[in-house]
């Protein structure tokens, strides 16, 4: 072990010492059992005689915080365990980040998933083909691989950019070749690509009202004017667009979280209204390939004749999002751009990894895998969606969707009921699911429920909207006046 011990401070140096390992036992650092390196080797290390060492590992010894085994070494006991406390912060006020960073809350610790979990955006790990995934990454490890030093180029695994540009070419009708795709790590990376690359301090970006929460906060960082633009039945009302808006992030294909696709009238019109104010379009087609009916309507990039469209994928929804790929296909005059970019903030991802997926890829799995996801996913969407339409009949009305791993409902019009209450009492009885307000920053949130079904597993869906609907009744009968009483 490569012990750090300062000989700074007060007192002789076998003191020293002695407070220094006292320390780090106490706080964690140096941990029971652990073996501490032997005097004459701390000793060389700290230029100090080895018998100032031994007079602090035997003080130790003899308050029980190390122990001596013959033949062995000297080790970290179990007695400090009880003892141990955490490192003290350091006083005073310290450095501050940014005004904004105080609006950001911190990522919330991982907790056990409750039973019936609702919550959206992760796809299930159980259906992830494990063993065929743990025998391409093994193929990828040998030595040649391992060992090639130096750095690749940003952009990703020439490999893998070229199987992306085939397979969305394929499956979505996206115009690219390999030069015109970038591997990024998840797709929050791509779009703090393309932020950094073109958006200016105090600069306009338009986003979707409802909409993505993590886009939103990205752009607001990078010192960007986010206005939110209301979004109905055909998508993004292109009318409502600030004509300073430099940038527009969209998700057409399935509107984030309402699910509704954009109209092709309304894809014409927001392409039309970038060409004319110069402004750029980022297609986030995050969960599109999970379709139950309906045939998808071409993506705003295949539509696009004038370079303003950037189009952003995920593999965090298809596969795991622990993997962190996703890509971004550009517009060629800003290529050049977000390599640089990606070479100052990442460089690249990791190549093992990378390689994999290209030929999970070429070898046709990924179709494959995203043929079984879908039949389970629509079954549990079909579920889910007979249910709000029987037993949430009086309180909510679903969103007509086709695709993806979450639905959403609106709560009638007329419909009087706190849904911050029946949240909490769902909560209570084991139930997760997020709230249609939680995706505004309007004025005027939309009441409603977001229910995702990526993580449940289907047997469990109909005690969990059981629950659910248990919440709703027993909020409903909380606020209602007692039909026995009089008023006075």
């Amino acid at each position: 072990m490569d012990l750090h011990v300062s000989l700074t401070g007060p007192g002789d140096r076998a003191s020293r010492i002695y407070r220094e390992l006292l320390e780090a036992i106490l706080d964690g650092r140096l941990r029971p059992g652990e073996r501490l390196p032997p005097t004459r080797e701390l000793a060389l290390r700290l230029q100090v005689a080895r018998n100032t060492v031994a007079v602090a590992y035997e003080r130790l010894t003899a308050e029980g915080f190390l122990v001596a085994r013959v033949g062995a070494g000297t080790f970290v006991g179990t007695e400090p365990l009880t003892r141990a406390r955490p490192r003290a912060a350091p006083t005073g006020s310290g450095v501050r980040p940014r005004p904004f960073w105080d609006s950001v809350p911190p990522p919330a610790p991982t907790v056990p998933a409750p039973v019936h979990d609702f919550r959206v955006g992760t796809p299930d790990g159980a259906l992830f083909p494990l063993a065929t995934w743990r025998r391409l990454i093994a193929g990828e490890l040998r030595d040649s691989a391992i060992r090639a030093a130096g750095y690749d180029q940003p952009g990703g695994h020439p490999g893998l950019r070229e199987a992306i540009a085939r397979y969305v070419g394929v499956s979505r009708s996206v115009r690219a070749g390999p030069d015109d795709v970038l591997v990024t790590q998840g797709a929050q990376q791509a779009l703090d690509l393309v932020g950094r690359v073109l958006i200016e301090p105090g600069e306009c970006v338009a986003v979707e009202e409802p909409g993505y929460p993590p886009a939103r906060l990205l752009f607001r960082s990078l010192g960007a004017r986010v206005v939110p633009v209301p979004v109905d039945d055909e998508g993004l009302d292109v009318s409502a667009l600030p004509a300073a808006a430099r940038l527009v992030y969209v998700t057409p294909s399935h509107q984030f979280p309402l699910g509704t696709p954009m109209s092709l009238a309304r894809r014409a019109a927001l392409l039309e209204w970038a060409s004319r104010r110069g402004a750029v379009i980022v297609e986030d087609d995050y969960d599109s390939e999970f379709r139950f009916s309906d045939r998808p309507l071409a993506p705003l990039q295949s539509l696009d004749r004038t370079g303003r469209v950037v189009y952003v994928g995920t593999f965090s929804k298809t596969l795991l999002p622990r993997l962190r790929l996703g890509f971004l296909v550009a517009p060629a005059s800003l290529q050049p751009a977000l390599r640089a970019a990606q070479q100052l903030t990442s460089w690249h991802g990791e190549y093992t990894v990378q390689a994999a997926l290209t030929r999970f890829i070429d070898t046709g799995e990924l179709p494959r895998h995203i043929r079984r996801a879908t039949r389970v996913y629509a079954a549990r969407h079909e579920r889910i969606v007979t249910a709000l339409r029987s037993d949430f009949a009086d309180w909510l009305d679903p969103v007509p969707s086709a695709a993806g791993l979450h639905l959403c409902a609106r709560l009638k019009p007329g419909a009087s009921i706190d849904l911050a209450r029946v949240l909490n009492r769902a909560r209570d009885l084991g139930v997760a699911t997020d709230s249609l307000a939680g995706y505004c920053v309007g004025d005027r949130p939309q009441a409603g429920l977001v229910l995702g079904y990526g993580t449940i597993h289907t047997e469990n869906i109909a005690a969990g909207l059981r629950l659910l609907a248990r919440s709703f009744q027993e909020t409903h009968n909380a606020r209602s006046p007692d039909p026995g009483q009089g008023t006075g």
